[in-house]
């Protein structure tokens, strides 16, 4: 079975790499700090010092950061992962990231022998944990069949979109649907509090029919336990949204929805929630 190296074991990417050495891979980690791979050391991963000797023993990496210009640097800096990979291996950023860079990064990669595919996910924490991200994947048909047995590891929903910047763009559209979400479910249950409902009970009422939704049956019950903890950060959540607004505006597009939803996490941001749950947005009303 193909080694692989994994790069970014935060919230998300522990679970992932996890999966990976239960199917039997052999797995070669690296982050910044060592002690949040301790958990993966533990179930037989290998540590790697620097991401350039990790990606010269590998022949898949996967890496799952947290802004682009973390991934630019990863991949296009001098001690890259893009001059250490060899040929005929196969480079997956599964970070949210900027459509333009990961064509960039495809570009690059051709040049040099390696398979290149952007596939950011969807599913949070609880997806990860699962095994049952949804996986949105650019890139070329021929690289994504090579590393389509990976991706059935880690995710129930794994489909190629199209070309390279293709993954990322449907996650600008994942980013831009959960947005304006999250204001109604946050909104909804302000409303049957300050009615004098109880929420848990509206939820059950609710959560089956028109109005359900991924947020409202997930993140809601956990404000309704006070908890905040991130399965995704609100600080990740802007970074986000901050691409997509990016893209919008070179498309020509407006989209009020997206830039409202922006507009409240940056004031919960200034408040010094960044570190939070996207579920936290209950409190800007609070």
């Amino acid at each position: 079975m193909e080694k692989i190296g994994f790069v970014g074991t935060g919230v998300m990417g522990a679970s992932m790499a996890s999966h990976l050495l239960e199917a039997g891979y052999e797995v070669f980690v690296y982050t910044r700090t060592k002690s949040k791979a301790e958990g993966l050391l533990a179930k037989g991963a290998h540590w790697e010092a620097t991401p350039s000797d990790l990606a010269a023993k590998v022949d898949v990496l996967i890496s799952m950061v947290g802004y682009p210009k973390d991934v630019e640097e990863l991949y296009l800096g001098e001690a890259g992962f893009l001059n250490h990979l060899k040929q005929g291996s196969v480079a997956v950023d599964m970070t949210t990231s900027s459509p333009a860079l990961a064509k960039k990064i495809a570009e690059v990669g051709v040049g040099k022998g390696i398979g290149v595919l952007d596939a950011p996910v969807s599913g949070g924490d609880v997806g990860a944990k699962n095994g049952t991200l949804a996986i949105m994947v650019g890139g070329s048909a021929e690289v994504f069949e090579q590393v389509k047995p990976i991706f059935a590891i880690l995710g129930s929903s794994v489909i190629l979109q199209g070309e390279a910047g293709s993954g990322q763009h449907t996650k600008m559209v994942n980013q831009i649907a959960i947005a304006s979400n999250m204001i109604g479910v946050t909104e909804a249950i302000i409303y049957a509090e300050k009615a004098g409902l109880n929420p848990s009970r509206v939820l059950e009422s609710i959560s089956g029919g028109a109005a359900g939704s991924w947020s409202l049956t997930n993140l809601i019950p956990r404000v309704l336990k006070d908890d905040f903890s991130p399965g995704f950060f609100i600080k990740h959540f802007i970074k986000d949204m901050g691409i997509a607004i990016t893209e919008a505006k070179q498309m020509g597009l407006e989209l009020p929805g997206l830039l409202l939803a922006e507009k409240m996490y940056q004031t919960l941001a200034e408040r010094g929630l960044s570190e939070e749950g996207t579920q936290a947005l209950i409190k800007y009303y609070r």
